[in-house]
């Protein structure tokens, strides 16, 4: 058994529970959580506990929520927590007054095999990307972002039908056995001895940066296999869209969650095809993309043959908006 530390845990959302509860079923004690202050959510601008605080309410861990990271007060705060290692699983960049403060450093969760795909949507990007593998990484936090020196790292197939939720959730699981294996070591003599990401040869490093709503543009000028990626790679958050219109010019979004490749059907990058009243397909540059599962503003998700029964497509001349 390895030598018990004390440990600050920073993570917001769903990801990071399940690395936390981990620790907390560990031989680290768990002495303060940070995570996001509560924000205004949904229509009612009722106040949103983050995933974690939620957890760590459950568990009656100390929670701290500062608006700025670089607060006199928090940071006295933490130095009164006397921990040995701060961990860190999808929060945000933290400064260096904060990163240096642990005797032990620093460490950080990524769920990409670094140093590939740093950046804040590891986990979207391997998939539009088509990569057949990823993974997660333990790394010591330093100035830059997923830059630091790596401690443990656990490699994941990429099935054909993931999305980036099936994929989150895997990967969510063994990054939490990897951090715990992690401050395991470290606990038992590694410090500050990671591996360095720049003796990794790679000769072109693919990036993973934020994605934002009008990055989820469906284009479909692009190959099935290319908006196939794309679609899982989106799903279910952010979610991939394109725009309808009809004959009136109304316009309306349309979300794809679920898609498959169809060889068979030739129709023109985005011409849609109705077949049996229950398929839709939708042209890309070479086949065809037969949608499953989607979402038109204003409604639920549901699959495609639901949403046939209740919407007038081909009747009211809905078609891809150029």
């Amino acid at each position: 058994m390895s030598n018990s530390l004390r440990i600050v845990f920073m993570g917001t959302p769903e990801f990071a529970v399940a690395s936390l509860d981990a620790l907390v079923h560990s031989n680290h004690k768990v002495v303060a959580v940070v995570t996001a202050p509560d924000r205004p959510a949904s229509r009612g601008l009722k106040l949103q506990q983050s995933d974690v605080k939620r957890y760590a309410d459950e568990k009656k861990i100390p929670v701290l929520q500062p608006e700025k990271l670089k607060d006199e007060t928090f940071i006295n705060q933490l130095k009164e927590l006397k921990a040995d290692l701060f961990v860190v699983v999808a929060f945000r960049m933290l400064p260096k007054v904060i990163w240096e403060m642990p005797a032990k450093g620093t460490i950080n969760l990524h769920a990409s095999q670094l140093p590939n795909y740093r950046g804040a949507a590891p986990i979207n990007w391997a998939i539009i990307n088509g990569e057949k593998k990823t993974g997660v990484t333990t790394f010591y936090i330093n100035e830059h972002i997923d830059t630091g020196d790596l401690i443990r790292e656990r490699d994941e197939d990429i099935m054909e039908n993931d999305t980036a939720g099936s994929l989150h959730d895997r990967l969510m699981k063994k990054g939490a056995e990897v951090l715990v294996e992690s401050i395991d070591a470290i606990a038992n003599g590694l410090n500050h001895h990671g591996f360095p990401q720049n003796q990794i040869p790679i000769t072109h490093l693919k990036p993973a940066p934020k994605i934002f709503k009008q990055d989820c543009l469906i284009n479909w000028n692009k190959p099935a296999r290319e908006v196939f990626n794309f679609i899982r790679g989106l799903s279910p958050y952010p979610a991939a869209w394109t725009v309808l219109e009809n004959k009136e010019g109304k316009k309306l979004t349309l979300k794809i969650y679920a898609s498959t490749i169809n060889k068979d059907i030739k129709v023109a990058p985005s011409v849609i095809e109705v077949i049996d009243g229950v398929h839709i397909y939708i042209g890309c540059s070479d086949s065809a993309i037969e949608v499953l599962e989607l979402q038109l503003e204003g409604r639920k998700t549901m699959p495609v043959a639901d949403f046939l029964r209740g919407f007038r497509l081909k009747d009211d001349g809905w078609h891809i908006a150029m």
